[in-house]
């Protein structure tokens, strides 16, 4: 199998790359802004949307509480972007939240973390994918009737994108993601020259609807519980800001600085559109409703089941630009590719935390390894997985899904910078130098602030939003956290107990005797080559072992071996119920139950053939034989491999596929020239 999906494996994703390139695929801040930000710059497009969503409970008059909540959100970003440029330089291995928290705060809380950031690192490519496949269908029909099947297909291709490596994938993320940073600076800016030097009247498409609120008249507790998760909902601005602390390790060098820079540069980027496109929908009458085919009136009446709710962004370029106009399609076009490739924080995010996690032994190892093209693809290949099994559930509805966000990234930023406050307290107990002392106190005043700004809003958001949906990310949380503990016990386990003590065991004591069995059916080639085998190991006692199925055949057996004067004793096992894999293990225990000091080597002749097909007819007896065989003390099983003609086609093929070159790999730059197997020198006659 893995020869008939080589072909189709290089043309998808490129030919494998060498270890030392690594370096090469490292990434300069103009790459590295698009890569790790262009999740919180795309929650611009949704973000807003969901601080109205919630408003509109009690009414279009509460969203004069917009400008407030939004002005809360920029002072919660900037406080997170502050915290976390002391992160970056203080843990520049990549570790992010999950190694600031298990550093200074214990295993316990650093598993925490790390099981907040996965579940939100998969809920980030869910929601993403969703809200793009909604503002596009808001153009092409076909996309919301096929929501589910859009959105699947999406993450397939955007998984792809990542296994060809951070540094392809980040050159293809680049242009879009300037794209629609450029769009929305162009409609605010335009809107704003129209709204107050020209003095337009813009009016969103839904300006002139009027909303049914379900609680008319809010006021007190009740209107604060209103407006706290107003705010939890504006909080999705935030999701990603942690994911270029975790990617240090791909920033070119320096490192940390890179790193901060992108950093200070996605906050203010974020925060501008982010106010902007709150400022221009509150200009231009934006409605939004929870549910818009029963709280959405038109002259009166609803809207209707038919009613398509266009997101926020989309109703404000409309009243900016025109709808239809071009500047609305390119933005309408450059939002839906940004929401799509916002799901690459994730695929960045979530193999990095993936692998670190694993060399701690908390996930399994195979999520250590780097793929061909370098990227850690078995971890982008599992948060694709999750990601599609998120968007079945939940039919690809960012509304549903995004009530699960939130709550794992608050988990970790707070705990993060629990984590930094104690990281600073350390380093002040030794340190002497006072400018050294005053810098160190004043990021340690930072990440104060930040443990308790981001607190508060943990509370907030698990009060507000448990029982619209965070449930699910706990429940999520706590399985991580639980199945990562259950394999990192297991390796413990493990390694207690294949560890090789100081003094002798029974492992280093010599056995006794070696007895080989040497497995037969028939007398043929493969059968003489592994005797011949067995003969030159050093063995107290050989014998050959056949089972008796058919009496015909048996006797045929036997008769051969006599007439060839075969030196090695013959064994005739009898099986009443034509069992093959059962009178062979019975037969090697009671050989162990006879003497226990000694070990049993039992040699199996096995076919090599060339096609994956042809896999299906030979070997099956032995494989079971040996999955048996492997649950039995003091056995040892060898493989004697025969070659059949398919196999040295198939070594041909094999050959040929090594000297051809993927398509386009010829203007990369020259293939490796493999090192020749040397030539065999003719024996000398005589």
């Amino acid at each position: 199998m893995p020869k008939l999906t080589d072909v189709p494996k290089r043309i998808l994703i490129g030919r494998a790359l060498r270890s030392d390139r690594l370096g090469e695929t490292l990434l300069p801040k103009r790459i590295a802004l698009p890569v790790f930000a262009s999740d919180p710059l795309s929650s611009v497009a949704y973000a807003p949307g969901e601080v109205l969503l919630v408003l509109s409970i009690a009414g279009a008059s509460a969203y004069h509480f917009s400008p407030w909540i939004a002005v809360a959100v920029v002072v919660l970003m900037f406080t997170v972007v502050a915290s976390y440029r002391q992160n970056v330089h203080a843990y520049p291995s990549g570790g992010g939240d999950y190694e600031v928290a298990n550093t200074n705060l214990g295993p316990k809380a650093g598993l925490t973390v790390a099981s907040a950031l996965l579940v939100d690192y998969v809920l980030t490519v869910a929601v993403s994918i969703s809200s793009g496949v909604e503002n596009l269908g808001s153009a092409v029909p076909f996309v919301v009737e096929h929501k589910v099947l859009c959105a699947v297909g999406i993450i397939f291709l955007l998984t792809l994108m990542n296994l060809r490596g951070v540094r392809e994938s980040g050159k293809l993320f680049a242009i879009p993601t300037y794209v629609f940073v450029a769009a929305v600076f162009i409609m605010i800016a335009w809107g704003a020259y129209k709204g107050v030097v020209l003095g337009d009247d813009m009016k969103a498409p839904t300006a002139d609807f009027e909303i049914k609120a379900e609680h008319e008249g809010l006021a007190g507790f009740a209107l604060i519980f209103l407006l706290l998760r107003s705010f939890s909902s504006g909080c999705a601005a935030l999701t990603g800001v942690e994911a270029i602390s975790n990617g240090v390790p791909a920033f070119r060098k320096p490192k940390s600085k890179n790193a901060a820079t992108t950093l200070a540069l996605m906050g203010g980027l974020a925060v501008t559109m982010f106010c902007g496109i709150i400022g221009l929908a509150m200009a231009t009458n934006v409605k939004m409703a929870e549910e818009p085919a029963h709280d959405l009136l038109r002259n009166g009446a609803p809207v209707g089941e038919e009613y398509v709710q266009n997101p926020v962004i989309s109703q404000v370029a409309a009243a900016v630009f025109g709808d239809g106009t071009f500047f609305f399609i390119v933005l309408a076009a450059a939002t839906a590719l940004v929401l799509f490739l916002a799901a690459n924080t994730a695929y960045n995010g979530f193999p990095l935390l993936g692998s670190i996690l694993a060399q701690d032994r908390y996930l399994p190892r195979q999520l250590h390894t780097r793929g061909d093209r370098l990227a850690f693809s078995n971890g982008i290949v599992l948060l694709a997985g999750a990601a599609m099994l998120l968007v079945w559930v939940y039919d690809a509805d960012s509304t549903k899904l995004i009530q699960l966000y939130i709550v794992g990234v608050f988990v970790s930023f707070t705990l993060s910078q629990t984590g930094m406050v104690r990281h600073w307290n350390r380093h002040l107990k030794t340190e002497k130098d006072p400018a050294a002392r005053r810098r160190m106190m004043r990021s340690r005043a930072i990440n104060t602030f930040g443990a308790f700004f981001t607190g508060l809003v943990l509370v907030v958001v698990l009060a507000t939003k448990f029982t619209h949906g965070a449930w699910v990310a706990l429940l999520g949380m706590v399985i991580f956290y639980g199945t990562m503990t259950a394999i990192r016990k297991h390796y413990d386990r493990v390694a207690e107990e294949i560890a090789a003590p100081e003094g002798p065991t029974d492992d280093t004591v010599r056995p006794s005797r070696v007895h080989a069995i040497v497995l037969v059916s028939r007398i043929h080639r493969p059968t003489l080559r592994a005797l011949a085998y067995a003969k030159l190991m050093r063995v107290d006692k050989l014998e050959a072992v056949s089972i008796s199925v058919d009496p015909a055949e048996t006797k045929a057996l036997r008769d051969e071996w006599e007439r060839r004067n075969i030196n090695v004793p013959l064994k005739i096992l009898d099986s009443p119920y034509r069992e093959i894999t059962r009178p062979i293990i019975e037969y090697v225990r009671g050989l162990r139950r006879e003497s226990p000091r000694d070990v049993v080597s039992v040699v199996i002749p096995e076919y090599v053939v060339g096609h994956w097909y042809e896999h299906l007819l030979h070997n099956q007896s032995a494989l079971r034989l040996k999955g048996r065989l492997l649950f039995t003390p003091g056995v040892m099983v060898t493989s004697v491999p025969y070659q059949l003609a398919s196999s040295e086609v198939a070594k041909q093929r094999a050959k040929k596929r090594q000297e051809w070159n993927a398509p386009g790999s010829v203007r990369r730059g020259p293939v490796d020239q493999r090192p020749k197997e040397p030539k065999e020198q003719p024996t000398p006659k005589g």
